[in-house]
């Protein structure tokens, strides 16, 4: 048995020529587009629904920029688009593109049996978590981080197919569930478009821990740096957490805030959306922990519970003093601690 055992590691192990990387995209593209296109979704004109999301911003761009501040000189928003699940799985698999493929380039591996289960399995996995997504994101703001230069207009999006099923299946008003969302993506791209310094800063720090991954020489340390357990990325990751947790949770007040205010069927939405999230399967429930999807979205209600406790207590204009820099963005233990980041940002 060992003897049969040392002969199966060694032919696992045996290179067999060149070299490859550890993720196929267009594998990933194929498995993944294959689950999402299972069962049956309605006939959604896109273009039309574009032109519906367009109009609904328009309207609604001088009552977000009233609530949160305005556009700086030349500044604008970029335009809605409306996908369908296989667009919005080509929409994010070029973005994880950007960032993974460096990564992927520069640990490239021996081919052998071994490096061939490893990519089917890590090939099924992000096929598998896409297509997971892709069945439940509602919207999306994509700046370009990392985009090649010349960089391409930043992207708003609803995932029309998706929010047609949920508006269908919880009985909710369309043009109220679309302005609801629209707030939301509208949000995130004024804190990008009247912040430049924003883009920079989370441009600098991904490319610290990229770059971090791809310098090591060892494939242990490798590994170990891509999977963000190096001490000297910790520091860095924590800082994009806070900054993340914080600017998902700024535009759910805002959405909150003015939606309040500006949609009839508030109420009535803001209860679908907390029964969306507590109704899952239990095999949901267990893919979201696993994957460690369920601590992300903690850390974004995190996000929103400071951005809350700060505008209650201080009003908008001491909760935008955040976008003064990067020195005034919160900590992640702050998110905790509303009123240690106030004292901390004021004096």
């Amino acid at each position: 048995m060992a003897g049969i055992a040392t002969v199966a590691v060694a032919e696992a192990v045996r290179p067999r020529g060149g070299s490859g990387v550890l993720l196929d995209w267009e594998e990933v593209r194929r498995r993944a587009r294959s689950w999402l296109a299972s069962g049956t979704t309605p006939a959604i004109d896109l273009d039309a629904a574009a032109r519906g999301y367009r109009l609904m911003a328009a309207e609604l761009e001088k009552p977000l920029l009233d609530f949160v501040g305005g556009l700086p000189s030349g500044g604008s928003m970029p335009e809605f688009a409306a996908l369908d699940r296989p667009g919005w799985l080509d929409l994010n698999l070029g973005i994880l593109r950007r960032m993974v493929d460096p990564i992927l380039e520069k640990g490239r591996m021996p081919n052998s049996l071994l490096m061939e289960a490893g990519r089917a399995g890590l090939n099924q996995y992000v096929a598998f978590l896409l297509a997971f997504l892709g069945r439940r994101v509602l919207g999306q703001y994509d700046p370009q981080l990392l985009g090649a230069e010349p960089l391409e207009t930043d992207g708003l999006y609803l995932v029309e197919t998706n929010v047609e099923d949920w508006g269908a299946k919880a009985q909710l008003p369309g043009e109220d569930l679309r302005r609801w969302l629209i707030l939301h993506e509208m949000t995130h791209a004024w804190q990008f478009a009247a912040h430049p310094w924003l883009r920079g800063h989370m441009e600098s720090s991904m490319r610290i821990l990229l770059e971090s991954a791809t310098k090591t020489a060892s494939p242990a340390a490798r590994v170990a740096a891509f999977a963000g357990v190096l001490p000297a990325q910790w520091r860095v990751m924590r800082q994009m957490q806070g900054a993340m947790s914080f600017i998902e949770g700024y535009s759910n007040l805002v959405m909150n805030e003015l939606g309040r205010k500006l949609l009839p069927a508030f109420d009535e939405l803001e209860a679908a959306y907390r029964a969306r999230g507590q109704g899952r399967s239990v095999i949901e429930i267990l893919i979201w922990r696993l994957t460690g999807l369920d601590l992300k979205l903690q850390q974004y209600k995190r996000g929103e519970a400071f951005c809350q406790a700060v505008f209650d207590q201080h009003g908008m204009n001491i909760l935008n003093r955040v976008w003064d820099g990067p020195e005034t963005m919160p900590k992640l233990k702050e998110l905790g601690n509303p009123n240690g980041w106030y004292r901390r940002t004021t004096g």
